[in-house]
């Protein structure tokens, strides 16, 4: 079988990484690594770029999950902050319908859904305990409780969160006012990133008209296929880093690049690379075709991905040598990034035991 990208997509990835390399150049991105401070760039990001791959009737311009995907892959690709845009885009088809109020959120990246981001959204439904774990909701619709680990939780002008009340689980939209909404953001290594607990106390909250269980499942699969995008992005820059510098870097009087223990691991990193666009654009494809067995792809994007770019690092860093584990060196941007991409909404176990699972095979854990 053979899949191209439209011209359309390819056009669009070409635009937006002629953006990025003007408005995201290395020394930007490391003033704002130093900074913790990457609220500018996301708001550019978000007022040029952040309605494209979101369906029009949730305020977007059209396009889906390849062409968000594409968008993860450059911002990965170039490091640049940007948990705002994929918190907004996992966010957002619980406001299925509502495109006035979503496309000005769109526009603000300002939306957060308020799970766990060190499991998968669909966690909530894995476990027998998971719900009364989640905010409660009184009779008048006022919310209480904490989520840990939002993704831009801290930064987040509005929240989807999934409560429980009398009516069982819903999803209710709360606005972050200062009084009813607290947050404690926690330390990352990866700085273009941020996530914080949020603590609700007793906020007034608006029932959203949608599907709980539906929406947490394109959530899980919008988060799996967006996150190895970025790690995808970030892993093809570093090996590219681990190259240039293999050819300028001597020993014995010959680049190291000439060594075949070199050689064999850039190739290695190639390989998981490739791979890695393959499954990635393939299960992107396969859930806005709705195409039996998607859920499977997905599982396998981020099972396989988030374990291949934490190899890809590794590799990178190997070759580097010393200079690699340098402040002064770029390779600490991409290598961190890619190390919470492997972790973010899900390791490669949680996602491999879903897998085994769903295949009614040995559970990948005994």
């Amino acid at each position: 079988m053979e899949w191209l990208f439209s011209e359309d997509q390819d056009d669009y990835a070409e635009a937006l990484g002629g953006w990025l390399d003007e408005k995201a150049d290395i020394e930007s991105v490391r003033s704002w690594f130093d900074s913790r401070d990457g609220g500018e760039i996301e708001a550019q990001l978000a007022e040029t770029w952040g309605g494209v791959g979101i369906p029009e009737d949730v305020g977007g311009q059209g396009g889906g999950l390849v062409e968000l995907a594409l968008t993860a892959e450059a911002l990965g690709r170039h490091a640049v902050p940007s948990g705002r845009w994929l918190s907004t885009a996992i966010a957002v088809p619980a406001l299925a319908g509502q495109a006035q109020s979503a496309g000005r959120l769109i526009q603000r990246s300002g939306l957060a859904l308020a799970v766990d981001s060190s499991h998968r959204p669909a966690a909530l439904f894995d476990a027998s305990d998971a719900v009364s774990t989640l905010p409660e909701t009184d009779g008048d619709g006022r919310i209480t409780g904490t989520v840990p680990r939002v993704l831009a939780g801290a930064s987040a002008t509005h929240f989807v969160v999934p409560t429980r009340g009398d009516g069982g689980l819903s999803l209710r939209l709360v606005e972050a006012e200062e009084a009813t909404v607290s947050t404690r953001v926690r330390k990352l290594l990866d700085r273009s990133r941020e996530v914080a607990d949020v603590t609700f106390h007793d906020a007034p909250s608006t029932a959203l008209d949608v599907d709980a269980e539906q929406v947490i499942g394109r959530a899980d699969e919008v988060a799996a296929v967006l996150v190895s995008a970025d790690a995808l992005g970030a892993s093809e820059r570093m090996l590219e880093m681990a190259v240039d510098y293999s050819l300028i870097r001597h020993q014995f009087g010959v680049p190291i690049g000439s060594f075949q223990a070199v050689k064999h691991a850039a190739a290695s990193v190639k390989v998981d690379v490739e791979a890695a666009r393959s499954v990635i654009y393939y299960a992107a494809a396969a859930v806005e075709a709705e195409q039996d067995g998607s859920a499977l792809y997905v599982a396998t994007t981020k099972a396989q991905v988030g374990a291949g770019a934490a190899r890809a690092a590794d590799s990178a860093l190997t070759i580097h040598g010393a200079i690699g584990y340098t402040w002064e060196h770029d390779l600490h941007l991409f290598y961190k990034r890619t190390r919470l991409d492997a972790v973010l909404f899900g390791s490669a176990d949680e996602w491999n035991r879903t897998l085994a699972d769903s295949l009614d095979l040995i559970a990948a854990s005994a």
